[in-house]
């Protein structure tokens, strides 16, 4: 075995070359932030009561979870294109 292996793998250099860690933050904030906002605006029921309100909150709130995390990875990879492509316009 050779001792002269990188001290970081080129995946982790390439993630933080184009701020992966920082779009991850801002997507799950993003992500939160909308599944709240959902929630709220159909449980409160902030619009007027819906047409058909058998649905339960445990439900809705379940797929607030789903919205956060599709939202969040939607958010995540939109900013990371625009580093990559910031990235590439500098090199």
């Amino acid at each position: 075995m050779s001792n002269d292996a990188p001290e970081r793998p080129p995946s982790a250099e390439f993630a933080a070359a184009l701020s992966v860690p920082r779009n991850a933050k801002i997507g799950v904030a993003a992500g939160v932030a909308v599944a709240v906002l959902a929630y709220a605006y159909r449980v409160l029921e902030l619009a007027g009561p819906a047409a058909d309100t058998r649905g339960s909150p445990l439900l809705f709130a379940v797929l607030a979870v789903t919205l956060a995390f599709g939202s969040a990875a939607l958010v995540t990879v939109a900013l990371t294109l625009v580093s990559a492509y910031r990235l590439a316009r500098e090199r």
